[in-house]
């Protein structure tokens, strides 16, 4: 009996050291995050393959047509202008003089002219009296045919007259234009981005195919879109008019509502990167603009379709072949399922077949030593 006792103790210590060696031997649960399959929307998106910018709806680099010194410069950067007001002024004085020459010459053209048409209807009434005359007896044919003559001729001259008065114009006109061309006015209202020069400078027009900073970059703030580009795969799907979401790196997470308001008719082609076609978007919310800044890094996504209601799984969980980690929480192992899906983005994938909605999936496929079979353990949040 003490023989059969002593034999169980030493199986018993053999099974327990046995157990330990294994217990030991055992790889540690691997730390992992998961995430319990359930309903959602979820998009088919198309996004930009580089950083897209927000752009102003207006945007003028004004630069004069003339070459000068530069006499007035009332515009400041970051002020805000109206339509018409003065920016950018070179001296001009020679050319003031030459509009108020020539303001005084149309002057005097006009009053010549009223002169010679004033004598020239009083040579024409007194033809017609010397005519009825003359058909009277009371009156030579040489008195009424040089009167006759006297009418015509100061006709003429009223009619060269009125001529010289429109060639006035025209010199008042081109002299205005001189001028206009020393000056900058604000083409719409916006705001001044830069200015480039300072009183008293000297500045020069650009050199043909050789472009320069303008002198002054002025920008309309109160209209702002999305500019980016999209690979040319991607952009025979996309139309104006579909919904798209805006993300901006100065505003973090935040998203906002926008529209495709046009797709170029044209392929970009730059050297060293993949060929892409701009899109354009629209804010939707006016108000979504008011502290946002031309100029800003900006993503778009694009909308193809939705499911408001899909079987779904985050996109980040998905392995190669269409295959998720399936966690057993009996076992705490994880086990490669090929699932079926659907539409997807960058965010959430449609399951249509390979999971069922309360199944618990591992979104944390990138740890060491994840494997079919591993032991895992579930990180607290």
């Amino acid at each position: 009996m003490f023989r059969i006792r002593t034999i169980i103790v030493i199986a018993l210590i053999v099974l327990l050291g046995a157990a330990a060696v294994y217990w030991l031997q055992r790889n540690p649960p691997i730390p992992v995050q998961v995430y319990e399959v359930g309903r959602g929307e979820v998009e088919r998106t198309v996004t930009n393959t580089r950083a897209g910018t927000v752009n102003a709806c207006r945007r003028a680099r004004l630069s004069p047509a003339l070459g000068g010194q530069i006499a007035s410069l009332p515009a400041q950067e970051g002020e805000a202008v109206k339509q018409g007001q003065l920016l950018f002024e070179i001296w001009n004085s020679d050319l003031r003089a030459q509009v108020e020459l020539a303001e005084a010459e149309l002057i005097a053209s006009e009053a010549r002219r009223q002169e010679t048409c004033i004598r020239a209807e009083l040579a024409r009434t007194e033809a017609r009296r010397l005519d009825k005359l003359q058909q009277q007896g009371l009156a030579s044919d040489e008195d009424a045919g040089k009167a006759s003559s006297e009418a015509q001729s100061t006709r003429a001259a009223c009619e060269a007259s009125a001529a010289t008065v429109n060639v006035s114009r025209a010199k008042l006109s081109l002299a205005r234009v001189s001028l206009e061309k020393t000056r900058l006015v604000a083409p719409f209202d916006g705001v001044i981005a830069e200015v480039n020069g300072e009183l008293g400078e000297y500045i020069t027009p650009s050199p043909v195919g050789i472009p320069t900073p303008p002198a002054i970059d002025i920008i309309d703030t109160s209209c702002l879109y999305i500019s980016a580009p999209i690979d040319e795969v991607d952009a025979p799907q996309i139309r104006p008019g579909m919904t798209a979401r805006i993300s901006l790196d100065a505003f973090g997470r935040e998203f906002f509502a926008g529209r495709v308001r046009r797709v170029a008719p044209y392929v970009l082609d730059v050297e060293k990167q993949a060929r892409t076609v701009d899109v354009e978007v629209d804010f939707v919310s006016a108000g979504d603009e008011a502290n946002l800044l031309p100029g800003y890094t900006a993503d778009i996504e694009v909308i193809l379709d939705a499911n408001p209601a899909s079987l779904r799984i985050p996109t980040e969980a998905l392995l190669e072949g269409n295959r998720v980690y399936l966690y057993d929480p009996d076992l705490d192992t994880i086990g490669l399922t090929g699932i079926t899906t659907g539409l997807s983005n960058w965010r959430y994938t449609e399951v249509l077949e390979g999971l069922a909605a309360g199944q618990v999936i591992v979104t944390s496929i990138d740890r060491d030593g994840l494997a079919d079979g591993a032991v895992v353990e579930i990180e607290k949040k």
